[in-house]
């Protein structure tokens, strides 16, 4: 009987050893790929311990991580991709994301051709205001520097929320997001066009996920939502021209 306790005894240590083992955090190196090319400045992000990284100019990468956690890639012009992580990432000398390009086939422009769709009734401007050249935009949008005139340029995209939001919590929101990335994050990580900038922070701000970041100051879920919120404005400024 005796015997048999001290077997029970080394069994429960033995897997209370492995278990402290698997579970423990280490920095490993990876390397981000679409197709056969590296791929810079995809976010990187851990959801469960919400730390973040950006690949470099090989596509290289590390980060913190334990077995189980759940690793977050995104890019403006590649398909998200999310992996769990197990003993043999821990473990293994370089980790390997392959993503996948995510384009966007625009359809042939033909005269009259959906004449109902409109920068109007996507509601990306208010319905009877002027409607700018991109010429003229960037005229305006370089000469406009108070938040209050770009809050009655641009259309308040409210779909994603409450009704009763009013404009001194939009503009808080405003303000917030003015502070949170450089101008070249916008242009040369995000692709979005200098002219651009403010309106694209207005659209980011009438997300209702992406202002919930911004009041929780959690820039690492920001980062995240903000790429695939580029993306979709990208296609309405296509659709505009």
């Amino acid at each position: 009987m005796k015997t048999n306790n001290i077997l029970l005894t080394l069994f429960l240590l033995i897997a209370e050893i492995s278990f402290g083992q698997s579970s423990v955090s280490k920095e490993i190196q990876g390397q981000v790929m679409e197709q056969s090319v590296t791929v810079e400045g995809v976010n990187i992000i851990n959801n469960t311990t919400q730390v973040s990284t950006v690949s470099d100019k090989e596509g290289k990468f590390s980060i913190i991580v334990k077995e189980g956690d759940v690793l977050i890639f995104s890019a403006v012009n590649l398909d998200p991709v999310k992996r769990r992580i197990t003993a043999e990432d821990v473990n293994g000398t370089l980790l390997l994301i392959k993503m996948t390009a995510n384009e966007v086939e625009l359809k042939e422009v033909i005269v009259n051709e959906n004449a109902n769709i409109t920068a109007e009734n996507l509601g990306v401007i208010p319905y009877g205001q002027k409607k700018y050249t991109p010429a003229e935009r960037k005229v305006y949008t370089a000469t406009s520097t108070s938040v209050d005139n770009l809050l009655n340029a641009i259309s308040g995209r409210t779909t994603m929320l409450k009704k009763e939001v009013n404009v001194g919590k939009r503009e808080a929101l405003f303000r917030k997001i003015e502070y949170l990335f450089e101008e070249d994050y916008y242009t040369n990580r995000l692709r979005i066009p200098l002219a651009d900038i403010k309106g694209f922070q207005l659209y980011c701000v009438d997300d209702a996920e992406f202002a919930v970041s911004l009041n929780t100051k959690n820039k690492t879920m920001s980062m995240f939502l903000i790429t695939e919120l580029a993306r979709k404005y990208l296609i309405i400024l296509e659709n505009e021209k």
